[in-house]
């Protein structure tokens, strides 16, 4: 379970972000988020025309979708950080708390966990919602154990340790894999996140209450539409150009 330990954390009384678990934990609009499926959202992107859809990444295990602000960590071959040395993911999870789901990018290459059993544990403590890691996971029996929300883009039994190191925490990450494979999105410290069977999508402040807006009223639709085919009207009615109406970008 233990990888190695990098990297020196940031000084408590210098880093925002730690404001980040309290405007989090009371933040509506992460509430609005987490009634919201990843496919209605990413509708709701397509229609705005903002990016954000990352696909490829599995939930390993965990009850269901998640949603929360993003604390990020960069992971990748290197040298660890000046300082004490703290293990790799042990500063993410003193940054995040409820409402919060910890973002990995560990896209080297290099087949080595980013995130383990023991970090799990950590994480759920703390209560975190969940992990999405763009890279290899360690320990998904421990996670399916615990009981703990957790996407990644393969599995491995590698230890970090004399593989990659913790580059850095609450900084910009890159998630997703090329055009072909859904596109690549940049992530900052702070932006939401919602994570389920189909997606994990990445929303910037700027944009999350239009994305919201628009999602909640293409899940309105949808409902009545559900509706109409239960209640006996033909499918292609339903399914007609309303439906393609709802979904055309604004200004089309």
């Amino acid at each position: 379970m233990s990888d190695q330990p990098v990297g020196a954390p940031a000084d408590p009384a210098n880093n925002p972000s730690n404001d980040l678990a309290t405007d989090a934990a009371r933040d509506p609009l992460v509430q609005r988020l987490r009634r919201l499926d990843a496919c209605a959202v990413s509708d709701a992107l397509d229609k705005l025309g903002v990016p954000g859809v990352v696909t490829g990444l599995q939930q390993r295990s965990g009850p269901g979708r998640v949603a929360g602000r993003a604390v990020t960590m960069q992971v990748g071959p290197g040298n660890p950080r000046p300082g004490p040395p703290v293990h790799l993911g042990c500063s993410a999870i003193a940054a995040a708390g409820p409402d919060h789901v910890i973002v990995v990018e560990q896209r080297s290459g290099v087949e080595a966990g980013c995130w383990g059993g023991l970090l799990t544990l950590g994480a759920k403590v703390r209560g975190v919602e969940g992990v999405v890691a763009d890279g290899p996971l360690r320990d998904v029996d421990e996670a399916m154990a615990y009981e703990f929300a957790v996407w990644s883009r393969s599995l491995t039994s590698r230890t970090a340790r004399g593989r990659v190191v913790e580059l850095g925490t609450q900084v910009p990450i890159t998630m997703g894999a090329g055009p072909a494979a859904g596109g690549q999105v940049t992530v900052q410290p702070g932006d939401y996140v919602l994570a389920d069977r189909s997606a994990v999508i990445f929303i910037a402040p700027a944009d999350i209450e239009r994305v919201l807006a628009a999602a909640e009223t293409i899940v309105a639709k949808e409902a009545a539409m559900a509706e109409a085919i239960l209640a006996g009207t033909p499918i292609g009615e339903v399914m007609g150009g309303s439906y393609e109406h709802m979904l055309k970008k604004d200004g089309e």
